[in-house]
């Protein structure tokens, strides 16, 4: 669960339909009706961008997966699902018994050819004196020299075994592919994994909100669009910045289009978590005035209108969505007010 404090001063939020710069000219327009006349509110539509309520989850930017090496026996589990990680970090061990045999094998095989190699060494440095005394023949010196060179080649090689062997073993030991979240373990310690399965799947550090909206506002999402997420706490308390798409994709599956946004201080322990977000499918003209330009009686709203000749006309309105534009409310009107009508308060 994200657990927030409430928006910190100082910073505003403009929900619903109003987009930054239409909040900007609402504000500009209501700041010069007050120099103009404290009295009045001129009526002028603005441009404000219509967006849509979907859910965005929670995604990984990359997802790699930790896989065995060789097969053998699942040893020294240290992670579960949840757990964090840095790169190169051990987190298993695959331990095959038939390495411990051959191990063995080979430590006597190398003991066997270095005695060999010994052996045949002091026979090659006698048979030198001898030589250089008269009593053997020189081809007596090449056949030693030769079995010298074969012992020491048969020692050499399984010397290499050996490093083989050991080399095998220490690809035993799973390690973290990348620094992240530990999203999925699908293997228990004690069973046998085969060379290349999955251990662990680490979620890279760095992640997006993926999010999923029907195919008929697919034209109208673009690279760079703000993502709004109504005011989401972020799990340190503060209050999510604004986010962006990042990426649209292109394939349409199953009538939804799918764009991914990256949102600063956005949570990583809930991979998949699902969040409310808005996001902008349109622009169009609207008509914001001050709510306390309105009144209601009889379940109808009213507002009055300055004519020229200095009279004010009632006429009645069709309000809709409520706004909060710097501390002060304002409404959009759907209906009864066009461009240029000055109101007065009631």
């Amino acid at each position: 669960m994200r657990n927030g404090d409430s928006k910190p001063a100082g910073k505003r939020r403009f929900p619903g339909n109003v987009t930054r710069l239409g909040a900007l000219l609402i504000l500009a327009v209501a700041g010069m009706n007050g120099l103009a006349q404290a009295e009045e509110f001129q009526v002028k539509p603005q441009t404000v961008t219509d967006t849509k309520t979907v859910y965005g989850t929670v995604q990984a930017a990359v997802d790699v997966p930790a896989r065995a090496r060789i097969s053998g026996t699942l040893q020294d589990l240290s992670v579960d699902d949840g757990s964090s990680v840095k790169k190169g970090e051990q987190i298993a061990q695959i331990v095959d018994e038939k390495m411990n045999l051959q191990r063995r094998a080979l430590d006597a095989k190398i003991a066997a050819s270095k005695s060999n190699v010994d052996n045949y060494q002091l026979e090659y440095d006698r048979a030198q004196k001898l030589y250089e005394r008269g009593t053997i023949a020189k081809s007596r010196i090449d056949q030693l020299e030769t079995q010298l060179i074969v012992a020491q080649n048969t020692l050499k090689a399984a010397e290499g075994e050996k490093a083989v062997l050991e080399q095998q073993v220490t690809e035993g030991r799973v390690l973290a592919p990348s620094s992240g979240r530990v999203l999925d373990v699908p293997v228990t310690a004690g069973s046998f994994v085969m060379g290349g399965e999955v251990i662990a799947t680490v979620a890279q550090e760095g992640f997006l909100l993926r999010i999923e909206v029907p195919e008929r506002h697919a034209r109208s999402m673009k690279v760079g669009d703000e993502v709004l997420l109504d005011g989401e706490p972020m799990k340190d308390g503060g209050e999510f910045e604004v986010g962006h798409i990042v990426k649209v994709y292109p394939k349409i599956s199953q009538g939804r289009v799918v764009a991914d946004a990256d949102v600063p201080g956005l949570g990583d322990f809930f991979v998949g978590e699902r969040i409310q977000v808005r996001i902008a499918v349109g622009e169009r003209q609207a008509i914001f005035i001050p709510l306390e330009y309105i009144s209601t009686r009889f379940g109808l709203d009213f507002v009055k209108l300055a004519a020229d000749n200095g009279e004010t006309l009632e006429i009645v309105v069709e309000p809709g969505e409520h706004q909060t534009v710097d501390g002060k409310p304002y409404v959009e009107v759907l209906s009864g007010l066009k461009d240029g009508d000055r109101l007065v308060h009631p």
